[in-house]
């Protein structure tokens, strides 16, 4: 371990100094070029040299940028700084994208301590915060930008010679806390930051995700318990409408959705989702299985009050019936019930309606045959990864801009497409 250390230590600055060669030999190559106006398309005239660092990986780079103004459009640009993609002063490159990596996986001020743990920076956790943002703000226009192009019925998406005859799409939404400042917190000399206001009932926005998965890449990991091999992930902050486009988009994307491809949709009941799975001709929807166990409990509970045996034999009689496929046998059960009290006459009624609507959504021995899972625990489970595990810790609020780009980027985390990072240029916030 010491040893491994000590060479760290020592070749650090040696593999600075290489990258000082390689950045001073691009702008050697660059000087002789001089840039074309973007507005006018005139050459544009030199105005000054200065000299610009940046931090990168193994220490701070420097080199001498000149720039280029264009006098009659007031338009002036760095080409060198254009081209190896950095901003004066600014954190760029691969540490960029390794811290964040680190502010996706932890809150700012962790990512600070693993940074200097792990890479041996020493950075501020404002520092860490702006490369989240600069890099979230670029993976979220390539998202946007995918589910814009697919949207348009001349663009081609992926080959769907083998697209799989069944695939498989949960949908749900939970909420997120958001801020309600409307100017940014600043420290006054050495007072403490003033407390956030509170948040008020409706300061939530909709965080909703979607998981796209195959039903033979299920396996059973113990009797009874399944687990997916592979899945892909799509969010959004915003609208229904919105994650069905990008879920389509991420099928297109992956040659999933062809002519014949049976869409299967799994989902607690919510309207939203029955009204937006329209759009696939070829289609099956699912009512999970455990959502609609949890409508039958609360009539359980009222009848027979909580913890009690009755209600634990009452429920898991409808469960085998459900999933034997006898949902029709079910509802005439519970109609011929005769509750004595208000309360439990609603309860029932609630329950029946449920079922009634829902019907044709809870043929659960037709679908365990054929494979497609009755449960949306798959969904359930990118809740908690995608928006629990980093955006609802303890006292956090959040920007809707700041949580559009933290979105995008744990989605190319846990989708394992965060190398497409590096192709993507760091957008600048000012």
């Amino acid at each position: 371990m010491r040893f491994e250390r000590e060479v760290e230590q020592e070749y650090r600055p040696v593999m600075l100094a290489a990258l000082q060669r390689k950045v001073d030999a691009l702008a050697k190559e660059a000087g002789s070029s001089v840039p074309a106006c973007p507005q006018c398309g005139q050459p544009m005239g030199h105005h000054d040299t200065r000299s610009v660092s940046w931090l990168a990986r193994w220490g701070r780079l420097q080199v001498l940028a000149p720039r280029y103004r264009c006098v009659p459009c007031q338009k002036q640009c760095r080409p060198l700084l254009d081209l190896l993609g950095v901003e004066p002063g600014r954190i760029c490159g691969s540490l960029a994208r390794l811290l964040a990596l680190l502010a996706v996986v932890g809150p700012y001020e962790l990512a600070v301590r693993l940074a200097y743990l792990l890479l041996g920076v020493r950075v501020s956790a404002m520092g860490v915060w702006r490369v989240a943002q600069r890099l979230g703000q670029a993976a979220a226009n390539y998202s946007e930008a995918l589910s814009q192009y697919h949207a348009d019925s001349r663009s081609q998406g992926a080959p769907v010679e083998h697209a799989p005859p069944v695939v498989v799409v949960g949908v749900d939404g939970c909420f997120l806390g958001m801020q309600v400042r409307t100017t940014r917190r600043r420290r006054v000399g050495e007072e403490p930051l003033p407390p956030l206001p509170p948040v008020e009932e409706g300061q939530f926005r909709d965080v909703k995700t979607g998981v796209i998965l195959l039903p033979q890449e299920r396996v059973e990991t113990s009797p009874g318990r399944r687990s997916v091999v592979r899945r892909f992930l799509v969010t959004c902050l915003g609208d229904a409408d919105d994650i069905f486009r990008r879920m389509y988009a991420q099928l297109r994307e992956l040659g999933w959705v062809g002519s014949a491809t049976m869409v299967v949709i799994v989902g607690d009941g919510a309207e939203w989702i029955w009204n937006r799975a329209t759009m696939f001709v070829r289609r099956c929807e699912i009512l999970d299985f455990w959502h609609a166990l949890e409508h039958a409990w609360g009539f359980a509970r009222l009848r027979y009050g909580v913890g009690s045996a009755q209600a634990d034999g009452w429920v898991h009689q409808i469960a085998e019936d459900l999933r034997a496929g006898k949902v029709e046998d079910v509802i005439a059960r519970l109609k011929r019930l005769r509750p004595k009290t208000a309360e439990l006459r609603e309860s029932l009624q609630a329950l029946i309606s449920y079922y009634s609507e829902n019907a044709t959504r809870m043929r659960y021995d037709e679908y365990l045959r054929l494979g497609y899972g009755i449960g949306s625990g798959a969904v359930e489970s990118a809740h908690k990864q995608v928006v629990h595990a980093r955006l609802r810790q303890a006292g956090m609020r959040w920007s809707e801009a700041g949580a559009r780009r933290l979105l995008a980027l744990r989605l190319l985390l846990l989708n394992d497409n965060w190398a497409l990072l590096d192709r993507m240029r760091m957008v600048s916030l000012a």
